[in-house]
């Protein structure tokens, strides 16, 4: 009987919900003693793994949902097993029936996904098939989140019957050290079976499209009419305006750049800059993001590395930036389109065009011939500057879906949120976290222009509602000490990258807006997030743990004995560099592996700790010291100003520190003194104090160190 039934719900399944079953030879190979592990996305997930695995398996049930409908109802057609998993000792029945090779399903969540994303992971199954020697087997279930038994309600566009997807992924034998026993074996276990849930949704995902074409996914998904972009012109615009935008703008912009291969943007944070990035790439041009916090010299030395003949720009922003004199030199060597140019010759065909081509968007993308090989390059960006000449940084189109698909697997933003990003595009974070990632995932976006703005920004996030806010530990100070304590009243996710946030940062978010500040680590070669520290697992003082779907190494460092150079590798890194020198010609990364530069330590559970730049370390007497380090612990000692150390040459001990301060009253006296309680070495003690107004920063947040350095060699004598 219960083959019929199986049998009929294969084909009803089949018939109404178009369900698709992938990777069943990993199923085959997983052998006699199995678990099955499933992500828990909707009522109907044990009737749709029931129906479709090759044979009769046994389902264990939260205790909590033994009495819910659909769980009464899957009773009467499939073996089910009520289990604590609070309880470990509850697992003995499981085990068992495992060593008799039976197939048990289990949802390591315990309960259906409210977020849309992984829930909070149980320990429970990981130890069943640890004590049971049995092989864990991920299923991935996508596609019943956005059915209506689900309870997504609110935060996904639910349907009546989404296409759903069964995927099989290779079977995996947890193996524990022989040492570990008690509540750090069941802690190691959890953070393993967690990792392959993530992994499983993530190799599972569809990196190998264009963003254009994931773009006009997301408008059918959470549809057209949604408003999606808003800045500070407080006109918020839809996907289906967004676009019809990149139409028009697009075949604008393709029309006076016939040619070309990349193109040069120079905007600000705003809605025109989203529909010009896309708008070109749709086109058939690489948008290239233009940094224009490094100066005019640098943003030359930009367009010859990319072979930039054409610059799209504004001239509000040029003009309230004060930027003539930097597009004056730029014009010398590239030409320069106006954007509200460009708007006043649209005329009203070119315009009912767009909103034809925007009607039958992927027919229309066919008749352009638009790029749809992910593969292809993106965007260049290029490096701040902060250690010396910009170099491009080509970006595919994989590159930045493998990234956001990683964020979004380990933290779950939903459409329900609303992302203040005041970092300008140009920067990786910006563009991938605070621009494209919001997009794709039905979030309301709204874009400040100026990151510096420490007082009006607090205000905006309390007037917009905002969700979710980015930035760096040198903006994030900036606006705690400009913000009411309820500016920030609705926001949950407070992420700081590009620079450590320090510990003073942390604790005024917490003690004043009761808001953690999660901080990831990456670089713009990897698009940019290769690790972050996430709602679910989260140590001060670390980035947080590698994001699924990277390889890396630690190479050892001369004179470093914690640690190593961290080198990766994964479908994020970048294709190649762009270098003046060598215009037009992208330099890959050797072998695929790209060398961060960052001396990095990684504990047992994974946790990265920063331990500083390779270039940001100094030999002194034959020992190498970090100036990362020192800064860190010259901030813990006087806390309330800023400071930067760097090393210049010495003819007695090779190298010296200078500390470059907003404080005042430092002197050689109270810095020894302060650093000696911070449990520093002496030879961490800079030998030069230098005082100044402020440190100087790029407009990224970043310290400039070039800069400071080049104060230091004028200054300080040998």
């Amino acid at each position: 009987m219960s083959k019929t039934i199986t049998a009929l719900g294969r084909i009803l399944f089949r018939l109404f919900f178009r369900v698709e079953v992938k990777g069943l030879e990993n199923y085959q190979a997983a052998g006699e003693r199995v678990v099955i592990i499933a992500n828990h996305m909707s009522k109907i997930d044990m009737a749709l793994i029931g129906c479709f695995i090759p044979e009769r398996a046994m389902f264990t049930v939260n205790v909590a949902n033994v009495d819910k409908w659909w769980v009464k109802i899957a009773r009467n057609f499939f073996d089910i097993l009520p289990f604590d998993p609070t309880n470990p000792m509850a697992a003995r029945a499981q085990v068992s029936e495992v060593k008799k090779g039976r197939k048990l399903v289990m949802f390591p969540e315990g309960r259906i996904s409210v977020t849309g994303a992984l829930m909070k992971i149980y320990e429970t199954p990981g130890t069943i098939a640890h004590l049971a020697d049995a092989q864990v087997l991920p299923l991935c279930i996508n596609g019943a989140q956005f059915s209506r038994f689900s309870n997504m309600h609110g935060i996904l566009p639910r349907k009546l019957f989404p296409k759903i997807t069964l995927t099989f992924l290779p079977p995996i034998k947890f193996k524990a050290p022989k040492d570990l026993k008690g509540g750090p074996l069941r802690t190691h276990i959890a953070h393993k079976l967690h990792d392959t849930m993530t992994k499983m949704v993530f190799d599972t995902a569809n990196i190998d499209r264009t963003l254009m074409d994931s773009l006009l996914s997301a408008r059918k998904a959470f549809g057209g009419s949604r408003k999606v972009l808003e800045d500070i012109q407080r006109a918020p615009i839809s996907y289906n305006k967004l676009v019809i935008g990149i139409f028009v703008l697009g075949r604008k912009l393709a029309n006076m750049t016939k040619g070309q291969k990349n193109v040069g943007v120079l905007l600000p944070n705003a809605n025109a800059c989203l529909v010009t990035f896309f708008g070109l790439q749709v086109f058939g041009r690489t948008p290239a993001m233009l940094n224009f916090s490094t100066g005019a010299v640098n943003m030359a030395a930009a367009c010859t590395a990319a072979q930039i003949s054409t610059i799209i720009t504004s001239r509000r922003f040029i003009d309230e930036g004060e930027m003539d004199e930097d597009l004056a030199l730029l014009a010398k060597q590239a030409k320069i389109v106006f954007l509200e140019d460009v708007r006043e010759e649209i005329s009203f065909g070119e315009k009912m065009r767009g909103l034809l081509s925007a009607k039958f968007a992927r027919t229309a993308l066919s008749m352009i011939g638009t790029n749809t090989d992910a593969g292809k390059p993106a965007t260049i960006l290029f490096t701040s500057g902060s250690e010396g000449v910009p170099k491009g940084v080509v970006l595919s189109h994989r590159n930045l879906q493998a990234n956001m698909k990683q964020v979004a697997t380990r933290i779950p933003v939903n459409s329900t949120d609303v992302m203040f990003n005041a970092l300008p595009i140009f920067h990786a974070l910006g563009l991938t976290l605070g621009a494209l990632m919001p997009i794709m995932h039905g979030l309301r976006i709204f874009l400040y222009p100026s990151p510096l703005h420490y007082k009006i920004i607090p205000e905006l996030c309390y007037g917009t509602d905002a969700t979710v806010l980015l930035g760096t530990n040198t903006f994030l100070a900036g606006y705690a000490r400009n913000a009411h304590p309820y500016d920030f009243y609705n926001v949950w996710l407070c992420v700081g990258g590009a620079e450590k946030v320090k510990q003073d940062t942390r604790d005024i978010y917490m003690e004043k807006f009761g808001t953690r500040i999660v901080e990831g680590y990456g670089a713009t070669e990897c698009a940019p997030v290769l690790a972050a520290n996430t709602p679910m697992h989260f140590k001060s003082g670390t980035v947080g743990r590698m994001f699924d779907g990277i390889q890396y190494r630690l190479d050892p460092v001369e004179g470093i004995d914690e640690g190593g150079e961290l080198i990766v590798k994964g479908p994020n890194i970048m294709l190649g560099y762009l270098r003046a020198d060598n215009p037009g010609v992208i330099e890959p990364p050797k072998d695929g592996w790209y060398a961060t530069g960052d001396i990095v330590d990684i504990d047992e559970e994974g946790y990265i700790t920063i331990i500083g730049r390779a270039k940001r370390f100094s030999k002194i007497a034959g020992e190498m010291v970090s100036l990362t380090s020192t800064e860190t612990f010259i901030s813990e000692a006087f806390p309330d100003r800023e400071h930067a150390v760097v090393a210049v040459p010495d003819k007695k001990k090779g190298e010296k520190l200078v500390l470059f301060t907003t404080d005042k009253s430092i002197t050689r006296k109270t810095l020894a003194g302060g650093l000696k309680k911070t449990g520093s070495i002496d030879m961490m003690t800079p030998r030069v104090i230098i005082q100044i107004e402020e440190i100087p920063v790029l407009r990224t947040g970043k310290v400039d160190y070039v800069t400071i350095n080049k104060m230091a060699q004028e200054q300080v004598p040998e």
